[in-house]
């Protein structure tokens, strides 16, 4: 498979994994009841490049998802290429995980979600800030972090946020703090 190849197909495997579909019903296609909406052929050589890898059960999806894949792929045709790389990193990694490294992850989204907006924008300003960091000394960062008890982790959070509490403060953008999303 060209490495083009893979990329789509991976780009793919995340637009089924954001819509919903599950991946069995993917991979078997729907009942034949379910038929309708665009067939196949009639993709422009872009969206049949794209969805490549749905060929196969394209014509069995339910014309709603079908819709979805194509503002899909709409969506990811006009990412910036860097965009697009950083995604296929990020489906690389959720491939490399384990069952139990996945649900952990689904399991830290669902509190994240849960907090208030403040302390979204708060960890995700923490999370912009570590990322700028040289990957040396996010590495040390993180081995010494693990190497920290949880109690641990929270009094150095504490004196952190004491000792400097406008890097704790997530950063204002128009007005509002960065992650806040209106009525999310």
């Amino acid at each position: 498979m060209s490495t083009r190849r893979f990329a789509l197909s991976l780009a793919c495997v995340a637009l089924l994994a954001m819509s919903g579909l599950p991946a069995a019903h993917a991979q078997q296609g729907a009942p034949a009841g379910e038929a309708g909406g665009r067939p196949w052929a009639s993709l422009d050589a872009g969206q049949r490049d794209i969805l490549a890898p749905l060929q196969g059960q394209w014509n069995s999806l339910p014309p709603r998802q079908q819709q979805d894949m194509l503002d899909r792929a709409k969506h990811w045709s006009e990412l910036p290429p860097d965009r697009r790389q950083e995604i296929r990193e990020r489906i690389q990694r959720w491939q490399q995980m384990t069952p139990d490294q996945r649900e952990q992850v689904r399991q830290n989204r669902v509190k994240f979600n849960q907090l208030p907006p403040e302390q979204r924008a708060e960890l995700h300003a923490a999370y912009m800030r570590f990322q700028q960091l040289p990957p040396q000394q996010r590495d040390s960062l993180m081995r010494r972090w693990e190497l920290q008890a949880p109690e641990e982790r929270r009094q150095w959070l504490d004196h952190q946020r004491e000792m400097n509490p406008r890097a704790f403060a997530p950063p204002v953008i128009n007005g509002r703090p960065a992650g806040h999303r209106g009525g999310h």
